[in-house]
């Protein structure tokens, strides 16, 4: 089993930033044999593609090209999600996932394990 847990999230001005991250465990776990993925949820609205990393992969959804950056720290099992320029839109539960094998992927369908989401509030 995986775990994975979220935080950064919180309140933040249109044009501000904010810093998430999450932390992976489990006994057997190793980053380098999981693909990382961010998604985020709206009210109301199904769940979407983010960003991912896997190597030197680093997909990104068209809507925060430019603004958003997806990392990771192998040695210590985390992946964060630095996001500027951060607009209303941009307002919701944000959720970290894995998915086993190491490839990329943009569907939700292909993430094995999932956090328990934090929460991203953009005002205008």
């Amino acid at each position: 089993q995986v775990q994975l847990v979220e935080s950064g999230g919180g309140l933040v001005q249109a044009g501000g930033s904010l810093r998430l991250s999450c932390a992976a465990s489990g006994r057997t776990f190793s980053m380098t044999r999981y693909a990382m993925g961010w998604f985020r949820q709206a009210p109301g609205k199904e769940r979407d593609f983010v960003a991912a990393i896997s190597g030197d992969s680093t997909p990104y959804a068209d809507s925060v090209k430019g603004r958003f950056t997806i990392s990771r720290d192998i040695a210590r099992n985390m992946v964060y999600l630095q996001m500027n320029s951060l607009k209303p839109e941009d307002t919701a539960v944000y959720y970290c996932a894995a998915r086993f094998g190491g490839i990329v992927a943009t569907a939700t369908s292909e993430y094995n394990y999932w956090g328990q989401g934090t929460q991203v509030t953009v005002s205008s």
